[in-house]
C-alpha cells in the first residue's frame, strides 16, 4: 500500500503553530485507553498498572517489558533480549494493589494488546515474553492479544509506506516500519471491537498542539503536546473516545518532528470512528540522575520515564510522568455530557500529601474535571479538600487525593 500523501500536510502544520491551553472534549470515561513503543510500552504498562482506574479499556505495549522492571535490577536486563526476573515485579504489584498503584483486581476486566517482532535486538521476544507471563498473573488469557511478526526489528509496524520510514528489516530512524501488519488498527480493533474501515484520504479532524506545562508537564516532558482531534469530536454533540500514543525513545518532536503523530496510522482509525488520539511528548534531557538502580543516567534519547529517572515512585501512583498524562486525560475528558458508561469506583488510593487547586495549564483556576491533586469529579458529592491527604469518602473515579503538582 502507498502512503497517503494528502495526510502529510495536515499533521506537519501543528509543529509550527503556537500551543494553546489544553481543551476539554465529550469523552466517554470509560474508553480511555493507552498504547506505546518501547519506552513507550513500558510506560503503558506502566499507566495501565498503576492508573487502571483510568484506562479503564486497556493498554498496548509494542516492543516492551514488564512493569517495574528495571526497579530491583538492571535495567539493561530488560532489553537486548534478555530474560528478566518478574519475580520481585509481581510481588510488588500484589503487595501495592490498592496502594501506591490501582487495585490489581481491575486488570481482570482489561483488555491487553501486546506485540513483538522476531528480530528485535533492542528489546526483544523474551522481555516481552517475560511481560506476558507477568500479567498471567492478573488478567485472564481471553483479554490478552499476544502478537509476533516475523523479521520485525525494533520498530512501530504499519502497512504502508510513510514519508521517510524504513523496510521492517530496518531499525532506525523513524523507527516506523512497513511490515505489512497496521499496529495501529491492531491495538484500536482489541481496545474497541469492531471499527469501521479507516480513512486513506484527507482526514476530517486536524492536529492540535497544546501546551505540556504546569499540571500537564513533567521533568522529562517537552513543552508542547498534540491531539488528532476528528471533526466528528469537535462539536462535543457526540460521545468520543480517548487513546494516548506515546513514542519511543528517539521518536519525540524534538528528534523526528510530527512522523510518530502522522505515520503510525492511530489518526485514520480514530478519524473514522471518533477516536482522539492524545501524543504526549517526553524530551532528551543530558543531565545525570541517580535511577533505581542506584547509578548515574541520562536520558539523551527522549525516553519515557521507565528507569526511575525522575522519582523513586516513577511507576507508582504520584510518578510526576504519569501524573502529567493522567491530567491531561482529564482535562480532555471533562467536557463529557453523561453519554457512554459511568466510571467504576475504585478503592481510594491513600498518600501523605495535601493537594493543590485545581488549576488549569495557564495557571488559572480550572472549572472541568479536577486534578490528581485534589478531591472531586463525577459523581463526587463529598469534600472538595482532603483530611491529612486522604479523602473522607470516595466516589466514581476522581475520589482521590493525589500527589499535588
Amino acid at each position: 500500500m502507498t502512503y497517503w500523501g494528502s495526510l502529510i500536510g495536515l499533521a506537519s502544520l501543528a509543529g509550527t503553530t503556537s500551543a494553546a491551553a489544553l481543551g476539554a472534549y465529550n469523552v466517554d470515561p470509560s474508553s480511555v485507553s493507552v498504547s506505546g513503543l518501547s519506552s513507550g510500552g513500558f510506560f503503558s504498562a506502566q499507566l495501565g498498572v498503576a492508573y487502571s482506574n483510568v484506562f479503564q479499556t486497556g493498554f498496548g505495549v509494542f516492543a516492551g517489558g514488564p512493569y517495574d522492571c528495571a526497579r530491583n535490577q538492571a535495567y539493561t536486563s530488560c532489553m537486548y533480549n534478555q530474560n528478566p526476573s518478574i519475580t520481585t515485579p509481581i510481588a510488588n504489584m500484589k503487595s501495592w494493589s490498592g496502594n501506591q498503584i490501582a487495585p490489581t483486581s481491575n486488570l481482570k476486566n482489561r483488555k491487553i494488546y501486546l506485540w513483538t517482532g522476531t528480530s528485535d535486538t533492542t528489546v526483544g521476544q523474551n522481555v516481552m515474553n517475560a511481560l506476558n507471563s507477568q500479567l498471567s498473573n492478573f488478567d485472564t488469557s481471553a483479554d490478552v492479544s499476544y502478537v509476533t511478526t516475523s523479521g520485525a526489528v525494533h520498530t512501530f509496524p504499519t502497512d504502508f509506506d510513510g514519508s521517510g520510514d524504513n523496510s521492517c528489516s530496518m531499525s532506525s530512524s523513524p523507527y516506523i516500519s512497513n511490515c505489512n501488519y497496521d499496529g495501529a488498527g491492531a491495538v484500536l480493533k482489541w481496545m474497541y471491537g469492531s471499527l469501521n474501515a479507516r480513512n486513506t484520504g484527507t482526514l476530517s479532524g486536524s492536529v492540535v498542539s497544546f501546551a505540556q506545562t504546569g499540571a500537564y508537564g513533567a521533568s522529562g516532558m517537552d513543552t508542547t503536546g498534540y491531539l488528532y482531534v476528528p471533526a466528528s469530536c469537535q462539536s462535543g454533540t457526540t460521545v468520543c473516545k480517548l487513546h494516548v500514543a506515546l513514542h519511543g525513545c528517539l521518536q519525540s518532536y524534538s528528534s523526528i518532528q510530527m512522523k510518530f503523530v502522522q505515520n503510525t496510522g492511530y489518526n485514520q482509525w480514530a478519524d473514522t470512528n471518533n477516536i482522539i488520539i492524545l501524543y504526549p511528548q517526553a524530551i532528551p534531557d543530558n543531565s545525570l540522575h541517580t535511577i533505581w538502580s542506584g547509578t548515574q543516567l541520562s536520558n539523551p534519547n527522549g525516553c519515557w520515564d521507565w528507569v526511575g529517572w525522575y522519582g523513586s515512585n516513577a511507576d507508582q501512583i504520584g510518578g510526576v510522568q504519569m501524573v502529567a498524562i493522567v491530567n491531561q486525560v482529564a482535562q480532555i475528558m471533562s467536557g463529557n455530557s453523561g453519554g457512554g458508561s459511568t466510571p467504576t469506583s475504585s478503592t481510594t488510593l491513600a498518600t501523605t500529601t495535601k493537594p493543590t487547586s485545581t488549576t488549569t495549564s495557564s495557571g488559572s483556576t480550572g472549572t472541568g474535571a479536577p486534578l490528581y491533586g485534589q478531591c472531586g469529579g463525577y459523581g463526587w458529592t463529598g469534600p472538595t479538600t482532603c483530611a491529612q491527604g486522604v479523602c473522607t469518602a470516595y466516589s466514581m473515579l476522581y475520589a482521590q487525593c493525589l500527589l499535588p503538582l
